[in-house]
């Protein structure tokens, strides 16, 4: 027969991987052992993660247990699991994010080209935010990867198509040589023209 601390453990690991709130009678039959014996072994489980004041605690709901974190953490968890929407962009990312808007599809060596750098870390960056995507490959040598915007990238720039975006000519007048230094500068320079 198992001990308790064997039995404490082996519910600690259930309720774990379980995910969803753990019914004792589910986890009395791993152990041949009675609902209720397996229901105070919970009730000890719970009060031994309350007095230790720890970052998970666990939880009675409707008669199963389930792990969730300590109420006062909820500030630090949101944190860290709050998707930042206005990360901004590197200079290169931008420059990488305008030579594919506009000249899309567009190969990586036609990028390179363009800006006199290879782009392959900031080509990894952008598929990665989903501002761009694999468009399927060219017919040149090598069948290289074409490149092209994405719905996110349309969505981040409040464009309903790639064909609202400014003209050239028109951006250089308006950047006056100094080119936006986020994606929200971009936005407010291309919904002003």
């Amino acid at each position: 027969m198992a001990t308790e601390k064997t039995i404490k453990s082996a519910f600690e690991s259930m309720m774990f991987v379980w995910g969803e709130p753990l019914d004792p009678k589910i986890a009395a039959e791993a152990f041949g052992i009675d609902k209720n014996e397996a229901k105070k072994y919970f009730e000890d489980l719970l009060q031994e993660y309350a007095e230790a004041q720890r970052g998970v605690r666990i939880r009675e709901i409707a008669g199963k247990y389930q792990f969730v974190t300590a109420e006062e953490n909820f500030d630090y968890i949101r944190a860290i699991c709050t998707p930042i929407r206005n990360r901004r962009l590197s200079q290169a990312a931008l420059e990488v994010l305008a030579i594919v808007a506009y000249k899309q599809p567009v190969t990586k060596n036609e990028i390179d080209n363009i800006r006199g750098i290879k782009s392959d870390r900031v080509l990894e960056g952008l598929l990665q935010k989903e501002l761009i995507e694999v468009k399927g490959r060219s017919e040149a040598i090598g069948r290289p990867i074409l490149y092209g915007t994405t719905e996110v990238f349309l969505s981040h720039f409040d464009l309903e198509t790639i064909k609202q975006l400014p003209l050239i000519d028109d951006l250089e007048d308006s950047f006056n040589a100094e080119p936006p230094r986020s994606v929200d500068e971009m936005r407010q320079t291309t919904l002003a023209l």
